[in-house]
């Protein structure tokens, strides 16, 4: 017999858990009317909101407040520590020679084996170090007959113009559409989840390209490193903040098309039209007025047209408000500016002509009027960096080693060494990974007895607007509690037919419901959802909680959390062992939930091995993974693993061998091992 099996006579309640909570199972208001998540994205977008900046009263509350937001923000961005910076190994690789400015083709390494592709516009005949733009691209490639010119090609009138006006502008190609093709699109398309538990975001590698492109302009003789300037539409807008917020050495900033506000983001649904190179991993639940405001006091163009509809006019303003309010306290008001033209997302002269009469002001002390336009002028041909392309480029999977993972994961030597690094894991994870846990819970509480049975009902606090529904039946003394975790778009129920023509027949409401049978150990399927209907927004539902500071498994870990809880806290449970028991992604669930409200026994089937195939938590990965959790827990409880491969879990066992605690771990492998 398994050392966890339990004899059908101990079993007196079975629990059965299906979790809605922060899913993708519900469509954003504009689309269906569930009102609890919808209040959810609200509420949390509104505390964000409300707080963002807020505790930035004086000057001197900026001062001290810039320098911890700088880091944080690097940490989110996934450059924390920040990357070595070798050898660029920039490489000239063609001229193009006009009647008043040079284009150089070239390309440098921003990481050993990571390329980026770039055209250098440089002014005839200078006389003195000049005034430098860096021109960040968007999203516009140019590819013909499967050959990828870069970004670069279709921004190039920016870096011709600005050459004309006495600039020199290096337009650098992005990851996704350089010449060596990259990826923005992981969450957004691609399913790659584990970007979320890696900590990592495009926005890390195209900030740091854009940093060592700085690097490169300063070994140039012809350019004034003491007036850098950086601009960009769209994508390159978005990029322009993050530059300018993490590299003081931009002097004056005109992100063009690039930002908005978590509400229009999250309630009015604006990251549907964005991948993920827009946004930070949102670890310290910021609004982006906060990436905004590390441009103070240095001169600082917002600019965006009236009828954006991926960039709406109206988090435009607001977030533009609350960065003129720190750039006020800092007495320098009028380096904060504002542009409005008429029109779509979409690059225009009116959009062009204001930039340049900021740089011209800020750079050169100059106000003339813009003579010229900003026109191309070569074929993407003429302006292709590579003949051959690299064989040894990283750029399309560098999201695999961009942001360091934790590792390697030795066994401690002592009880003190664990203690520490167990200590430490578990405050990594509240702090980075469960942030958005609340700290209270209600307990059960009884609302209606019936002969032979109780119903309870309980009220998740994790948010007001989400609650967790648990009806509770009893059919005799309890004296074992059988927790068992599932989703509710998953049929895991072998004979829950038994349950619903027998002892139960109430249809399934809540988020989660508690049902006991004399049956046993059986598992309840709850009503089905049509998932094809709203299959293409889960995605976006999900990048949503990102947003937020959480994702959708991270709050079924607390749901979790909550209902153990909520059962301990009443009398008639307190005492009662608790065996937890789940499946697959919901195993990990289960797992983790088990390390912050202790259960006595832990049943996990078919548990994934890691994050990178599991369930996903904001930066889980940079500190442990599934077998170091596995170790954790069974320091605590009985584990037993189900249909797994005993391989994969040498560590936990070595862990339970080296403190002790063998005979709390128990693997039952797979049948074909």
């Amino acid at each position: 017999m398994a050392m966890l099996a339990t004899s059908m006579k101990a079993i007196a309640l079975l629990l059965f858990v299906a979790f809605s909570t922060s899913a993708a199972t519900l469509l954003p208001r504009w689309k269906v009317a569930d009102s609890n998540l919808v209040a959810h994205f609200a509420a949390e977008t509104e505390k964000l909101s409300s707080r963002c900046l807020a505790d930035v009263k004086t000057a001197e509350d900026w001062k001290q407040r810039e320098p911890e937001m700088r880091r944080e923000l690097a940490e989110m961005l996934g450059l924390s520590p920040m990357p070595p910076r070798g050898d660029l190994k920039a490489t000239i690789t063609g001229r193009i020679e006009q009647e008043d400015f040079t284009v150089e083709k070239l390309h440098f390494q921003s990481l050993p084996q990571l390329y980026v592709t770039a055209n250098l516009y440089i002014p005839k005949n200078l006389t003195k170090p000049a005034p430098t733009v860096l021109y960040v691209c968007g999203h516009s490639p140019v590819v013909s007959n499967g050959v990828s010119y870069g970004t670069k090609a279709a921004y190039q009138h920016h870096g011709i113009w600005f050459a004309q006006n006495g600039y020199i502008c290096l337009v650098v190609d992005t990851l996704e559409s350089g010449e060596i093709l990259g990826q923005h699109h992981g969450t957004h398309r691609e399913n790659m989840w584990w970007w979320n538990s890696r900590g990592y975001t495009p926005a890390g590698v195209e900030t740091w390209n854009g940093m060592r492109a700085l690097d490169y302009l300063s070994t140039r003789p012809e350019v004034d490193t003491n007036r850098f300037a950086i601009t960009g539409r769209s994508g390159g807008g978005a990029q322009s903040w993050y530059i300018t917020a993490m590299d003081e050495r931009i002097r004056c900033a005109a992100p063009v098309a690039g930002i908005t506000d978590l509400e229009n983001h999250v309630v009015d649904g604006a990251v549907e039209g964005h991948c993920d190179c827009m946004f930070f991993v949102n670890t310290y639940r910021w609004d982006f007025p906060q990436l905004a405001a590390l441009a103070a006091p240095r001169p600082l163009l917002v600019c965006n047209t009236d009828a954006d509809s991926i960039f709406p006019l109206d988090g435009v303003v607001r977030l533009r408000d609350k960065v003129r309010r720190v750039y006020d306290l800092l007495g320098a008001g009028e380096k904060c500016g504002l542009v409005i033209t008429p029109g779509p997302h979409k690059d225009t002269q009116e959009l062009q002509v204001p930039v340049m009469r900021w740089f011209n002001r800020h750079l050169k002390g100059e106000d003339t009027l813009i003579e010229n336009a900003a026109v191309k002028m070569f074929s993407p041909e003429q302006l292709k960096v590579f003949a051959t392309l690299p064989g040894d480029a990283l750029n399309a999977r560098i999201h695999e080693t961009f942001v360091e993972l934790a590792s390697p994961f030795d066994v401690p030597k002592s009880k003190t060494e664990w203690s520490n690094q167990r200590e430490a894991w578990l405050r990594d994870l509240r702090g980075k990974s469960f942030q958005t846990w609340k700290a209270t819970r209600q307990p059960l509480e009884k609302v209606i007895g019936n002969p032979g049975r109780t119903h309870y009902f309980q009220r998740s606090d994790m948010s007001s607007h989400v609650p967790l529904s648990l009806d509770v039946l009893l059919d005799q003394k309890v004296e074992k509690i059988e927790l068992v975790v599932g989703y509710p778009n998953r049929r895991t129920v072998t004979n829950a037919p038994s349950i619903v023509q027998g002892r139960i027949s109430y249809p399934f409401t809540g988020q989660i419901a508690f049902i006991s049978t004399p049956r046993g150990l059986v598992k309840a399927d709850p009503k089905p959802i049509d998932f094809e209907a709203i299959a293409k927004k889960e995605t976006q539902i999900r990048r949503r909680n990102m947003l937020l500071g959480e994702t959708r498994d991270s709050a079924r870990v607390s749901d979790i959390v909550h209902a153990i809880e909520a059962i301990r806290a009443h009398k008639d449970f307190s005492a009662v062992p608790i065996r937890l028991e789940a499946e697959g992604d919901m195993a990990v669930n289960a797992l983790y939930a088990s390390l912050f409200a202790p259960v006595d026994e832990l049943v996990l089937t078919h548990l994934p091995k890691s994050h990178t195939n599991g369930p996903d938590y904001l930066n889980v990965l940079r500190f442990l993974d599934i077998p170091q959790a596995v170790a954790m827990a069974g320091e605590r409880c009985r584990v037993e693993l189900r249909d797994v491969k005993s391989s994969d879990w040498s560590y936990p066992m070595e862990i339970a061998k080296q403190f002790g605690w063998e005979k709390h771990l128990r693997i039952v492998p797979s049948g074909g091992e």
